[in-house]
C-alpha cells in the first residue's frame, strides 16, 4: 500500500521484491499494526516523509533471505521491526547507549519503507525475536506501544509506588495492564483518582484490544479502523 502524499488514499500497487544490502534482512510481513503515528504521517503533521512510501512500524514477519555480514539472524525465523530503524552507532547518545535519540536515526515507515506490503527490508541490528506465546497480531502493537510502555516502566523501577500516565492510549493501555497484574486492582488511578479494576486489564480484553488493533498486510488504513 504506497503512500505519495499527505491526505491521500493509500494505493495498492505491485512493487518488485527487495533486495536485503549488507546488515539488512528481507522479511516477509505476517502482520502489521496501525499505529497512531501513521495517521500523522497520512495527515500531514509529519512532514519529512520518505516519499513515496510504505507506512507501518509495528511489524511481525519471518526472515527469508539474509544480506552480507549478517550473522544473528536465521531464515525461518519469525521477528519484529519497531519505529526505529537505523541509528549511526558513533552520536553522542549512541555511544552512551541512547540510540533512540540518535541524531541521524532513520525510522520505520516514515524514513524507511515499513510493513504494509508483502515484503520489507529492515536493518538486522533491529530485528527483535519474538517469543512463541504471542500470536502474531497479538505481537504487532507491542513493536510500538508495548515497547514505549516497557521502556518507561523500566525507567521507572518495579519498586515505583505510583505511576503516572498522561493521556491512554495504547502505550497506557499494556503499561496498566502488567502493572495490574502485578499489584492487582487498585494499583492504577487515572489523572481523575478513577480507579482500574483487574478485569479492565484482564488477558481476554488484552488480546481483544490486540486483535482489533493489529492488520493483515495488505489492507489499506481506513479511518474508522485507525481510530480504534
Amino acid at each position: 500500500m504506497l503512500f505519495r502524499a499527505a491526505r491521500t488514499s493509500l494505493e495498492l500497487v505491485d512493487l518488485e521484491v527487495p533486495r536485503p544490502r549488507e546488515g539488512q534482512a528481507l522479511l516477509e510481513v505476517r502482520a502489521c499494526g496501525v499505529c497512531r503515528t501513521d495517521l500523522h504521517i497520512v495527515d500531514g503533521e509529519l512532514d519529512q516523509p520518505k516519499l513515496p512510501l510504505i507506512l507501518g512500524h509495528e511489524i511481525v514477519a519471518t526472515v527469508v533471505e539474509l544480506g552480507s555480514q549478517v550473522h544473528e539472524l536465521h531464515v525461518g525465523e519469525r521477528v519484529g521491526v519497531p519505529w526505529l530503524g537505523w541509528t549511526d552507532q558513533t552520536c553522542r547518545y549512541c555511544v552512551r547507549g541512547q540510540e533512540n535519540l540518535c541524531d541521524n536515526a532513520l525510522f520505520t515507515g516514515y524514513t524507511r519503507d515499513g510493513g504494509y506490503a508483502e515484503y520489507v527490508v529492515a536493518d538486522a541490528r533491529y530485528c527483535l525475536r519474538l517469543p512463541e506465546r504471542y500470536g502474531d497480531l497479538e505481537a504487532a502493537p507491542l513493536l510500538c506501544a508495548g515497547l514505549i510502555g516497557y521502556r518507561t516502566y523500566r525507567l521507572a523501577g518495579e519498586s515505583a509506588e505510583h505511576i503516572g500516565i498522561y493521556g491512554f492510549g495504547a502505550a497506557a493501555h499494556i503499561v496498566a495492564q502488567e502493572r495490574s497484574e502485578r499489584y492487582g486492582r487498585a494499583a492504577l488511578t487515572n489523572s481523575r483518582h478513577t480507579s482500574w479494576t483487574r478485569h479492565s486489564f484482564s488477558p481476554r480484553s488484552a488480546r481483544s484490544s490486540w486483535r482489533r488493533c493489529a492488520r493483515q498486510p495488505k489492507a489499506a488504513p481506513s479511518s474508522a479502523a485507525a481510530s480504534t
